[in-house]
């Protein structure tokens, strides 16, 4: 599951490109210190998931097609390989990317990673205020109940992000860490990650009905499911003129176009 795990960060952040060809399982295998048979599984794995093709004898080599909806952790993960890490989310919760940012953070507090910095922001709908969505089913109102809910989850997931990554700092593990929240009023029907400056994650928040307890009483909801959302890979190149440039280019004005005008630091 390791090697599977380190060949596909591999091949999704084009360490290996669309049509390259892998190193042989021998090479493999003396690289990543395991039996070759351990490679033949963990190739075995990439082959089922559509990132590899075997050719009869010629080699594997990365399926020409790989340009689809991809996973965050592996370029999350990367990502705090480099000296200077910058992380921007904007969206809902908060929920996935605590997930995914866990695993590096913990690399880091037990030496094996070492950036020289690390700067998030997380840019969050404004719980203080009413939302048109969420929304009540019936009337297509705003909850105060559902805001107060869906406030204690961001704060779990969000100030858990923002106290390990400022911790790091003031343990002197990392030179310079910093974390900010800001919220402000619409209501966010997307969710973007803006990662080093290079790469953008981009995908759309469906809306499905669905039914809460609030205290004892159940009240229909139209709610953004975040887990639903398939994420889109963009990442800059050598031409700035590239589609994937421009897009991560406009993301990153965008998001800080919100950052320094409507939004305002959440109060903890």
């Amino acid at each position: 599951m390791q090697v599977a795990h380190a060949l596909r960060a591999a091949i999704l952040t084009k360490k290996f490109r669309a049509g390259d060809k892998l190193p042989s399982r021998t090479e493999l295998a003396k690289s990543y210190n395991v039996a070759p048979m351990t490679v033949q599984n963990a190739l075995r794995e990439l082959r089922e998931e559509g990132l590899i093709v075997s050719r009869q004898g010629s080699g594997v080599f990365v399926r020409e097609r790989t340009e689809r909806p991809v996973g965050l952790r592996p370029h999350i993960e990367r990502a705090f390989e480099a000296q200077h890490v910058t992380l921007d989310f904007a969206g809902f919760s908060g929920e996935t990317l605590h997930g995914v940012i866990a695993e590096p953070l913990d690399k880091i507090r037990i030496g094996r990673l070492r950036p020289e910095s690390i700067h998030v922001r997380l840019l969050l709908p404004d719980p203080s205020q009413a939302w048109s969505v969420p929304c009540t089913v019936d009337e297509h109102a705003d909850s105060p109940a559902f805001r107060k809910r869906a406030e204690e989850i961001m704060r779990r997931h969000t100030l858990a992000i923002i106290d390990s990554v400022t911790e790091l700092g003031e343990l002197g593990l990392v030179n310079e860490a910093t974390a900010q929240i800001r919220v402000h009023p619409a209501a966010p029907m997307f969710k973007l990650y803006l990662i080093n400056n290079e790469d953008a994650f981009f995908g759309f928040y469906p809306v499905r009905e669905h039914v809460i307890n609030f205290g004892g009483e159940t009240q229909a909801i139209y709610d953004l499911m975040g887990k639903d959302a398939i994420l889109f890979h963009h990442s800059t190149t050598d031409d700035d003129t590239s589609t994937g440039s421009q897009y991560v280019d406009q993301a990153r004005t965008w998001f800080d176009s919100i950052w320094t005008s409507i939004a305002q630091d959440y109060q903890r």
